[in-house]
């Protein structure tokens, strides 16, 4: 047996020394020990400066020391994107000298400084012009093929293949494209997220063989799960990035697949490779293990109309089985007329901007861990926890005589029941997903919390939960939901449209004048809280009440004056009312903020809606903007025009790329809003909930990197596929 580091040194004593150290109870031992961890350390920081001299093993701080000795540009550090490093930007230098001005080169540039996929689009390969005799192009002809489906479905976007005639406006500013003179680099805001382990939900009760890939019953586009390029010389194409599942691309493979299968020569899917499938179909089989359905058994079509596929197709005479259709761009799926399987779980992949609300990303830096004397329970709805459901595991803590415990769901299966939570003085209760996991909790009603919740405290983490939480009066001391969706509106239809838009999401009950709500990274409805309480702490999250002049933060009823509050970098749709504001910083307020209370609390680097009765003021918007329009005019603002103010208020307005729920880019700033609110923060970052995507900074670097790779003449444009 090896000597352990601490008696390294100490087993090269002669055993006739370690016999007599023995008998004098190891003194010697002890000093040798000490002396050997202190050259364990030396070992250690040897083999770490060895270490350190090469881009791949390097510690992070040395990164930019290597970058300097290569001569590499500073680009904006961006701190606050987690798991990004400038390493591949300093890795791949010389290979970008080596193949400056080229399209797979800017490509790689862009994802290396930016972290986000790219497509790079040379625009003169796509102008429609007069051939040379000498040097026909049969791939490039100057009208579209009307019967090429697939071609067209992609014109506009970076993989077109339609050419177009030439346009003047330029395209670094975002308009124009078809130029001999034009690069544009398309990147990929929305970031795909793999969830597993799903259970979908049926479109008919009792089930009837078709479901919805959304837990929730909404329609929602499956992404595809891009695959890794090896070479700095490949260009991207479809299966590379992450873009929303096309039908026609997703039906060709397959059906490619199984003329493969027909012919004896095997063709392994792009999509649906078993190894990193871009979704996953699960059944049981007969021992009860859930086995996916192959690639060669799933048929791609529109199900709009939800009709049920057929149980085979044929190719050159031989008949091949179709076990389920699936449609990528509405997320359904449907099983043969009579085909109803006993259970069921998905994988797919989802797109979304950033790690907010519940989902599959790593949350390990805020998971709870169980002490010693805590009880830690699991839960797993088909095997492998303590309890199938959440309510028993819950029941079983409460039985106990433990102070704190923590309840971690194990998959991201669909919980349906009917919780209720009994606090009583000083006990602390975590419910939380495992990491990677994203579990569903459909409530009947609401989640109950009642009791004496003298110094308790209730932490929700990871989850999504349909439905909503109710606190009775002195029920809670503090509750803190991280990591989670609480689904604006409850419930939502097929369209995604809310079921119950009028009820908050979370709702506390008069008097409770101990509470604390803490929100960090999540996305709400509104939010009615007792007006004796200590009040509202959000932070990087959404409050949707679906309407501006709906209250999102208020008292209990929601009519009243609600307690004091704080909003730090969130994108807030409804009006906020409350006794005090300590702090709104780098926010959007879609509605009016309605603040008793002026003398206390400080409002900075926000956009605030006309209307609102807020704290003292430090560079928000539209004030800015109607100071800088009246100072051009050399008059106050209060010499403004009720006209003017409306056009320059309406000028420095937010717009998202969408604001429904559900969809990916819920709530994203759409590429047309305008440079007061992209730009708006302390750092010359974006104001609201995606602050920390720092979008600026990295279009920043990508502009900075391409001073330094695009070719003399060339002009770039940073485009955006969503």
């Amino acid at each position: 047996m090896n000597p352990s580091p601490r008696d390294r040194l100490y087993e090269l004593l002669p055993a006739l020394y370690r016999a007599r150290d023995a008998e004098r109870g190891e003194p010697l031992r002890a000093l040798l020990t000490i002396i050997g961890e202190e050259l364990a350390r030396i070992e250690t920081d040897i083999a770490d400066l060895y270490a350190d001299w090469f881009i791949e093993t390097c510690a992070e701080w040395v990164v930019p020391y290597i970058g300097d000795l290569l001569g590499v540009r500073h680009l904006r550090q961006l701190s606050e994107v987690v798991d990004f490093s400038q390493r591949a930007y300093v890795a791949n230098t010389l290979r970008y000298r080596r193949r400056k001005g080229t399209a797979p080169v800017l490509e790689q540039l862009a994802r290396d400084v930016t972290g986000w996929p790219c497509r790079v689009v040379e625009y003169f390969e796509r102008l429609a012009t007069t051939q040379h005799l000498n040097h026909v192009r049969l791939h490039s002809p100057a009208t579209a093929s009307l019967r090429n489906a697939n071609a067209l479905a992609l014109t506009g976007g970076p993989l077109e293949t339609v050419n177009h005639t030439a346009e003047v406006r330029r395209i670094a500013s975002g308009r124009g494209r078809y130029n001999i003179s034009n690069v544009g680099l398309f990147v990929c805001r929305l970031q795909p997220y793999v969830v597993q382990g799903v259970s979908p939900q049926p479109a008919s009760d009792p089930p009837d063989g078709r479901y919805f890939f959304s837990p929730l019953g909404n329609d929602i586009p499956l992404f595809n799960r891009p695959r890794t390029e090896i070479e700095i010389t490949q260009l991207a194409v479809e299966p590379d990035l992450p873009l929303p599942l096309r039908r026609r691309a997703l039906y060709d493979d397959l059906e490619a697949v199984r003329a493969g299968i027909a012919a004896g020569h095997p063709v392994k899917s792009i999509y649906l490779d078993p190894a990193r499938p871009a979704f996953q179909i699960a059944v049981p089989d007969g021992t009860g293990q859930f086995v996916p359905i192959p690639a060669a058994e799933i048929l791609i079509c529109d199900l709009g109309d939800w009709r049920h596929p057929p149980t085979s197709k044929t190719y050159a005479g031989q008949s091949l089985p179709i076990r389920v259709a699936v449609d990528p761009q509405r997320g359904r799926l449907a099983f043969p007329a009579g085909v109803v399987p006993s259970d069921l779980i998905v994988s797919y992949t989802y797109g979304f901007s950033a790690d907010i609300g519940g989902g599959p990303y790593s949350r390990r830096a805020t998971l709870a861990i169980a002490a010693p004397n805590d009880l830690a329970l699991t839960v797993a709805q088909r095997s492998g926890g303590d309890h199938t459901t959440l309510s028993a595991a819950i029941a079983a803590w409460q039985a106990s005589s433990v102070t704190t415990g923590v309840i971690t769901v194990l998959d991201s299966a669909t919980y349906a029941e009917d919780l209720a939570i009994t606090m009583t003085p000083g006990r602390a209760l975590v419910i939380q997903a495992a990491d990677g996991r994203r579990p569903l909790i459909r409530l009947a009603d609401h989640l109950r919390v009642t009791g004496n919740g003298d110094r308790a405290s209730l932490t929700l983490d990871g989850c999504w939960i349909e439905g909503g939480i109710d606190l009775a009066a002195g029920s809670l001391e503090r509750l803190v939901i991280r990591h989670c969706t609480l689904v604006p509106g409850w419930r939502l239809d097929v369209t995604g449209s809310p079921q119950f838009p009028n009820r908050p999401s979370i709702h506390a009950a008069a008097p409770n004048p101990d509470l604390r709500l803490e929100l960090a990274r999540s996305i709400s409805g509104a939010v009615h809280l007792a007006e004796d309480s200590d009040g509202l702490m959000a932070s990087d999250s959404i409050l949707d009440a679906f309407a501006p002049a709906v209250p999102a933060c208020a008292a209990s009823n929601g009519e009243r004056i609600g307690p004091p509050a704080s909003v730090i970098r969130c994108t807030v749709r409804g009006e906020v009312r409350v006794r005090q504001i300590d702090l709104i910083s780098e926010s959007i307020m879609f509605g009016r903020v309605l603040v008793a209370r002026h003398q206390i609390g400080c409002t900075r680097f926000s956009f605030l809606a006309a209307g609102s009765r807020v704290p003292r003021r430090f560079r928000c918007q539209p004030d800015l903007a109607l100071a800088a329009f009246a100072a051009a005019r050399n008059r106050p603002i209060a010499a403004l025009t009720a006209a003017q103010r409306n056009a320059v208020i309406l000028s420095v307005t937010p717009s998202c790329t969408s604001t429904q729920f559900g969809h990916p880019a819920y709530m994203q700033l759409a590429h047309s809003c305008p440079t007061a609110i992209t730009q708006g923060t302390e750092d010359g970052g974006e104001l609201g909930v995606f602050h920390l995507v720092q979008q600026t900074q990295r279009l920043a670097n990508v502009r900075l990197a391409l001073t330094e790779y695009l070719r003399v003449g060339l002009e770039a444009g940073v485009l955006f596929t969503s």
